[in-house]
């Protein structure tokens, strides 16, 4: 119920309504509304419902048919007796109806064969419905987690300008006393003006930012969202856990399957050197009725029951051509499936040194980023008493910001290479 008021929430949302929005909330949202899951779910739906022994040919195949015909027919006979029988108009009638059952007996096993391609092929669905899944929900954190990153800027932005505010106010209260000329004073509205300005644009890439979310959770993107969050990244992701896990990623179990799909139709495939062997039976009904002739009334009726033996003599080389075909598509899958691992394998190893070397850099700049305040700070108070120009001041804040936006960028960075790195392990949204 949660999550349906959520999504009501959303649908109600208006330019005067802002609703805060968390990540799971996002995920949620995603994973009930994204079109790629729903057409992901629609296709093991149908692959689900092709999973059947009759699709496979297995069960037996009950049809009827039935015809009646009237004919106006001029009928000229004569009999070894040496009487003839000649009427011009004559009406005739005939009624045909028969119920027919076959059943597949024998056809070299590949009733068998399909079945199992049938059932491979939906497991498979079901594996890349789970890759969609965890694609989503990587995309979903992506996204809401760069809305975090441009927050954060103008967080930096925001103390950047109360920074310049205060300067501004140190030098209307010199120029007052006749310690301050104008050319600090108009540099110092030049350089808040520039913040401000430079605060617009974040906030425009921040408003854009979310509106990118909500058009991939399928939410109106006119729809105002709060996100009140930070960036945490857990640190206890290891190297050996995940190449571990890559095996059981489910593009790599899909690419597994097709492999099994595609050597269960080598097995179809020659299944049709092999004779096929079906069971008839049914009931047929014929009359015949005639207004003249020999024969006036011809009635039958009756069950009947046989077998049907289909033998493949020649076909052209038809089917051996089909065979050589198959079984290069199952090499052409075993190749993709290596092809895959290994490319899944590097981007692992080159993913966690971005994580590892990320958050190794976090360390450092968490540390240039405490200097950087403490550096503007101190430039402040000596431009208060006289020891400091105002282009040390300037330069101690572009310190400040680069430090800020420097810091807030590996953060990100190393959060994204956790998302890439769980996705890859199958272990987003656990």
């Amino acid at each position: 119920m949660k999550y349906l008021f959520v999504i009501l929430l959303f649908a109600l949302a208006t330019k005067s309504h802002a609703q805060q929005l968390t990540l799971q909330d996002a995920i949620n949202i995603a994973l009930k509304k994204n079109f790629d899951i729903q057409i992901a779910k629609n296709v093991v739906e149908i692959n689900k419902t092709n999973n059947d022994i009759g699709v496979a040919g297995g069960l037996p195949t009950v049809s009827g048919t039935a015809s009646d015909q009237e004919s106006i027919v001029n009928i000229n006979q004569k009999q070894n007796t040496g009487s003839d029988i000649t009427r011009n108009g004559a009406a005739s009638n005939a009624l045909n109806a028969n119920v027919t059952g076959t059943i597949l007996l024998y056809n070299g096993y590949k009733v068998v064969a399909t079945k199992k391609r049938l059932e491979e092929l939906q497991k498979q669905s079901e594996q890349l419905l789970n890759a969609q899944i965890q694609n989503t929900i990587a995309g979903v954190m992506t996204k809401y987690y760069d809305v975090v990153r441009q927050q954060s800027y103008i967080k930096t932005l925001q103390q950047s300008i109360d920074l310049s505010k205060k300067q501004l106010e140190l030098i209307q209260a010199k120029q007052a006393i006749g310690l301050a000329n104008n050319a600090d004073l108009f540099q110092s509205q030049i350089d808040l003006n520039t913040r401000m300005q430079d605060m617009q644009t974040q906030q425009l890439i921040v408003d854009q930012a979310k509106t990118d979310l909500l058009n991939l959770i399928s939410v109106n993107p006119d729809s105002l969202i709060i996100i009140k969050d930070t960036i945490t990244i857990d640190r206890d992701i290891k190297l050996a856990d995940v190449m571990n896990t890559i095996t059981v990623n489910p593009q790599i179990i899909s690419l597994d399957q097709q492999i099994k799909i595609n050597e269960l139709i080598e097995k179809e495939t020659a299944a049709q050197r092999y004779p096929s062997l079906r069971a008839n039976t049914g009931l047929n009904y014929g009359r015949t009725q005639s207004g003249a002739g020999q024969l006036l009334l011809n009635q039958s009726y009756g069950p009947f029951i046989g077998l049907s033996v289909t033998v493949p003599i020649y076909s052209g080389g038809v089917i051996k051509r089909q065979e050589k075909v198959a079984n290069i598509n199952t090499q052409n899958a075993k190749l993709q499936k290596e092809s895959a691992l290994l490319s899944y394998q590097s981007n692992v190893i080159k993913t966690y040194q971005s994580y590892t070397n990320n958050m190794q850099q976090m360390q450092t700049q968490q540390n240039t980023y405490q200097l950087s305040q403490q550096l503007v700070d101190l430039s402040l108070q000596r431009f208060q008493l006289s020891a400091a120009t105002i282009i040390e001041i300037r330069e101690a804040q572009k310190s400040f910001e680069a430090a800020g936006y420097t810091l807030v960028n590996l953060s990100y960075a190393a959060k994204i290479a956790e998302v890439e790195l769980k996705r890859v392990s199958g272990k987003l949204g656990l």
